[in-house]
C-alpha cells in the first residue's frame, strides 16, 4: 500500500510518500526532518489526534471553558471522548492545566483546561 500524506508535525508541511507494503518495514520519503518519518509511521499503524472542546463552568465570569486532551489519543476514541465532555460541569475558579476529565475514554490521557476562569 502506497499512501500520500502531508506531515503536520512541524510548520514545513512536507508531502510524504509512505510505502506500507510491508507493515514491518514502512518506508517514508519526502520528509525534511525526522519527525516526518515518526508521524507517517504512526498514521499508518495507530493514528492519534488531539481533541479540543469546551465544558460548562458554574459561578464563573464566563459560562464555558476550553479544554483539550493532554496528548493525542487513539483516533477511534475521539467520539467517546467528546461524549464525556457533555456531562462535565466545573465550579469556578478554573485554572490552566486543571484536570477536567482524568483518563478520558479509558485511554490513560487526561483532559485539561486551557483557559483561566475566575469566580464571578
Amino acid at each position: 500500500m502506497i499512501k500520500e500524506m502531508i506531515c503536520i508535525s512541524c510548520p514545513m508541511g512536507c508531502h510524504l510518500t509512505v510505502d506500507a507494503t510491508d507493515i514491518n518495514d514502512i518506508k517514508v520519503t519526502g520528509n525534511t526532518c525526522p519527525r516526518g518519518v515518526i508521524y507517517a509511521k504512526n498514521e499508518i499503524i495507530a493514528p492519534k489526534r488531539m481533541v479540543t472542546g469546551s465544558v460548562r463552568v458554574m459561578g464563573g465570569t464566563i459560562p464555558m471553558v476550553s479544554v483539550k486532551t493532554r496528548e493525542a489519543i487513539p483516533k477511534q476514541l475521539i467520539f467517546d471522548c467528546l461524549e464525556q465532555f457533555k456531562g462535565v460541569q466545573l465550579q469556578a475558579p478554573v485554572h490552566i492545566g486543571d484536570v477536567v476529565i482524568p483518563n478520558v475514554a479509558g485511554c490513560g490521557v487526561d483532559v485539561i483546561a486551557t483557559k483561566e476562569i475566575e469566580k464571578a
